[in-house]
């Protein structure tokens, strides 16, 4: 994978296919390749005519591994993003951005509005003012010397993600101590970019959709019928949402 500098660290990033740029930033405990190729969004994005450019996260897949929780802040992670756009040579791109990738993207188009078209928050709705649910759980989870010890049904489940994507779980540690920054509703009321915002109907972990639309000047809510927060990640609602959203504010 290429990698580039970004804050001081070495950050990797792939690009797939050619037109206007997107720019999808994956959850906490994931990485480019398990979020946006393995749920078929990049296979979805390409042949609908865009060109998507999957970040690892600091901390996560083949980026540089922080062990201090003050390197994971969300404003500090939204820097990374709005380097990428930088490093590429792109004056603008579009956001998706799931869980915790939702959260970063909100930074970056309150923090660089000028280089952000539109936005995709996926997984994060009503729940994004507010620090995530359950994180010293997940925390001790990650923790753990094994799965058996852990009881707390939010941070097994974080941890069986983790161990199943192979990674390093003190980073990941780290990063949920540091990665808790609630966004102000007053920074969300100043995002101007048309927003889309996806959750599963049964995500308790992202909150509903249309509390954080509602925030947005330019917002609009998608619920994922019958989907958690895990499942529905690469749902095909979610997908045709996305799609019919970008067809209208960010055309090919």
């Amino acid at each position: 994978m290429p990698v580039f500098q970004s804050e001081g660290f070495e950050l990797a990033y792939e690009v797939y296919g050619d037109g206007p740029p997107i720019v999808a930033v994956h959850g906490f405990g994931s990485n480019g390749i398990v979020n946006w190729v393995a749920t078929g969004w990049v296979e979805t994005l390409t042949e609908a005519g865009y060109r998507v450019i999957t970040l690892d996260n600091r901390g996560h897949g083949k980026s540089e591994k922080l062990y201090e929780a003050e390197r994971y802040d969300a404003r500090e992670m939204a820097r990374d993003v709005a380097n990428l756009i930088d490093h590429l040579g792109y004056e603008q791109a579009a956001l998706i951005g799931y869980s915790m990738g939702a959260r970063i993207s909100a930074f970056v188009a309150i923090q660089n509005p000028e280089k952000v078209a539109c936005a995709i928050f996926g997984g994060l709705g009503a729940n994004m003012p507010t620090p995530t649910l359950d994180s010293d759980e997940i925390i001790a989870a990650l923790n753990a010397d094994s799965l058996a010890e852990v009881t707390h049904p939010t941070g097994r489940q974080f941890r069986i993600f983790a161990d199943h994507t192979k990674s390093d779980r003190k980073a990941l540690a780290a990063c949920m101590a540091g990665s808790r920054t609630p966004v102000p509703v007053e920074e969300l009321r100043g995002i101007a970019a048309p927003v889309l915002v996806a959750v599963g109907s049964e995500d308790n972990v992202g909150g509903a959709p249309q509390p954080l639309a509602d925030m947005l000047p330019r917002g609009e809510a998608l619920v994922i019928e019958r989907r958690d927060h895990m499942r529905a990640t690469g749902d095909p609602q979610f997908k045709k949402g996305a799609l019919a959203f970008l067809a209208r504010v960010y055309p090919i």
